[in-house]
């Protein structure tokens, strides 16, 4: 997925500065890199990952959901998508398992206002844009919206509306008349997004009408890493929790990093800018999702038929390796054991 603005398509390795026999930890993004990854690269500019005994190295794959396979490969150690693509993936057999999550924002579908749409039963018969189009994903989040606020039952409501697959471009599908409306869209990229572009846009936010909130980031790895690479994955997470509490407490210090180190074209630098002031606060150092969120989760995959079941939550999400405590800006992580 590449920048809706034009940014350039190429495959991004950032590393630290590292010492001998250190542990090489590669991490594959879920996106182009963005203001989501901030404290990453916190953590790469001040030295606190090889400080923490880590060689980091951020891969951003050519296509949205290379990292699963790049994972299976051995190709990279642990990767970052959101909880429904987990929930989808262990749905269909994948041996993964879930450790963390870093970032919630907000998410929806996104429309642009006074043009007949002004909530969410108004999206019947509607062409939506939304990547797997024509796939059930994207008639799934808008059959539940419309069911939810008054409309028909939510299989009737997604075989109406009008699949549209423009990738991830999600402004430019509205921009362009392509189509009417468009999921998933987030309240910190696309609605930044379309107000740059002076678009009068709304977002009709999932949990608001009966779909689980999924717009979370979280870390996935194959069980056994997480089964080998336990405290190395401890000490990863302990400075990711020092470079989102330094960004949150240095907002200007972490910009000037994100952009020098993110490097946007000028064409994407305004957005880029704009989108880590949005992003900023959806940080999180409370990094544990419950059982409950994910059972909650493979409940609506199941009755809007996306998957006939899925196997228990302890199988594929623990806690068991988020810190136990906040680190404060200040504090050193400990090495990782030899």
């Amino acid at each position: 997925k590449t920048s809706t603005t034009g940014g350039e398509d190429s495959t991004v390795s950032t590393r630290a500065e590292v010492q001998p026999a250190m542990g090489k930890l590669r991490v594959a993004l879920e996106w182009f890199l963005n203001a989501d990854h901030a404290p990453l690269l916190v953590g790469l500019e001040k030295g606190w990952f090889a400080a923490a005994g880590l060689e980091l190295e951020l891969v951003e794959p050519a296509e949205h959901f290379d990292a699963f396979e790049g994972m299976r490969s051995g190709a990279i150690d642990i990767a970052i998508t959101e909880p429904i693509h987990l929930s989808q993936d262990v749905a269909k057999g994948e041996s993964m398992v879930g450790f963390a999550r870093f970032l919630h924002t907000r998410g929806g579908v996104l429309y642009l206002k006074g043009c007949g749409i002004e909530r969410p039963a108004d999206l019947v018969g509607k062409r939506v844009q939304y990547p797997g189009a024509p796939g059930p994903g994207g008639r799934a989040i808008v059959g539940t919206m419309i069911e939810a606020d008054g409309g028909p039952v939510h299989s009737e409501a997604g075989q109406s509306i009008v699949p549209v697959n423009n990738g991830f471009f999600h402004t430019e599908a509205l921009v362009s008349g392509k189509a009417d409306a468009a999921t998933l869209a987030f309240a910190n990229f696309e609605l930044v997004e379309a107000e740059l572009l002076r678009l009068d846009a709304g977002l009709f936010l999932l949990q608001d009408f009966g779909v689980p909130d999924f717009c979370q980031l979280i870390f996935i790895a194959l069980p056994e890493a997480v089964k080998a690479r336990a405290e190395e994955l401890r000490n990863f997470l302990r400075v990711l929790q020092r470079g989102i509490a330094f960004a949150t407490a240095n907002p200007a210090e972490a910009k000037r990093i994100f952009l020098q180190r993110s490097a946007p074209s000028e064409k994407d630098l305004n957005l880029s800018s704009l989108t880590f002031d949005a992003t900023l606060a959806c940080f999180r150092t409370e990094m544990r999702l419950e059982a409950v969120y994910f059972e909650a989760l493979g409940e609506w995959l199941v009755r809007t038929g996306q998957t006939d079941k899925l196997p228990p939550v302890e199988s594929y999400w623990t806690n068991a390796l988020v810190p136990e405590a906040e680190l404060l800006d200040g504090e050193a992580p400990a090495a990782a054991a030899e």
